[in-house]
Formats: C-alpha cells, structure tokens, sequence
C-alpha cells in the first residue's frame, strides 16, 4: 500500500465524526490548509502527541488551519478505539477538531496510512505538501528540537520555506480487518 506522495491530491472522503455529523474533506476547501491525521485512542504515541494537537489547532486555526482527525483501527482487535470511547477520549481532552471513524479503512487505505498519529498535510489546493510525524520528539514535549508539523504548516502558510516535506511517522501500526 503506498502512501500519497508529495503535491498528490487529497484523496475526498465522507466520515462520521464524534459530533453524530458527516464530515467531508470537501467542507473545508476555504481554508489554507488541511492536515489529515490518522489516529486512534489507545497508542501511547499518539497520547503523548494528543496536547500537541490540539494545541496546533489552537495556534493555526485562527490562520486558516484544520487539523482533522481520522480513527481507522479494527475495533474487534482494540475495543478502546470503538465509536463511544472517542466520544469519551475526545471530550476527557477538550480536543478542538473533528474527530472521525472510518469503519471501512477504506480512507485510511487510500492515503496509505501505516502509523498512529501519521500526518498528511494538504495545501489550499489540496496538494499534499508534508508527510510524515507531528515533531522529533513524542515522549517529552520540551525535548522537541524539529516540531514538523508546525515548521510545514508555517511554510504552507507562506511565512517560511518548507524545511523538511516528508519524515517517518513513529506510531503502533493501523489494525486492520
């Protein structure tokens, strides 16, 4: 399964999110960039990782940023990634963006997601332009010395050149069917 590759387009998808909604990748064609995380509830990675989210989305959504987050785990193999327990992960964290299933992988399938977290960040345009880790460091948030996500957003964003496109995300593997 290969993962899109640099200035491919995002893949359109349609999602339930924690809020009982549809969300569609279409929904936020205004904003200046998207990032789709694949993620679950129950890797310590993307614990450690889940402040940083939400405070990225804080810090850029203001700047026209969507983070959207997107749970593609088989829940017969991890019943703590079932639907009711994001609604509780999501509320017990004050998480900020959209939180979604994709029950089917079929999403998580055509990115070509391998890891939780694992990030796609998509321009105006919807041309992937980073892949790959939030930052350097997922067990100790103040050992951060390359914070990826924030560095291609900002280069996204046009207030600097984009540094590094593509890092190996860390994280447990998806669960698949």
């Amino acid at each position: 399964m290969a993962a899109l590759t640099l200035n491919e387009q995002a893949k359109p998808f349609t999602l339930p999110g924690i809020d009982d909604k549809s969300h569609s990748l279409s929904d936020y064609k205004d904003k200046e960039a998207v990032a789709v995380i694949f993620s679950c509830n129950h890797c310590p990675y993307v614990k450690a990782w889940e402040d940083r989210m939400v405070d990225i989305q804080r810090d850029y959504g203001p700047k026209g940023v969507q983070l959207i987050v997107i749970n593609a785990n088989d829940v017969s193999k991890v019943p703590d990634d079932s639907f009711p327990k994001m609604k509780d992960r999501a509320k017990e964290k004050g998480f900020n963006f959209p939180y979604l299933v994709d029950e089917s992988q079929s999403v998580a399938r055509a990115y070509g997601a391998e890891r939780t977290p694992e990030v796609f960040l998509f321009d105006k345009q919807g041309q992937l332009r980073y892949h790959g880790a939030i930052d350097d460091n997922y067990d100790d948030p103040g050992a951060v010395k390359a914070p990826y996500l924030r560095n291609a957003l900002d280069a996204v964003l046009g207030t600097k050149p984009l540094s590094v496109a593509a890092t190996s995300p860390q994280g447990c593997t998806i669960k698949w069917k």
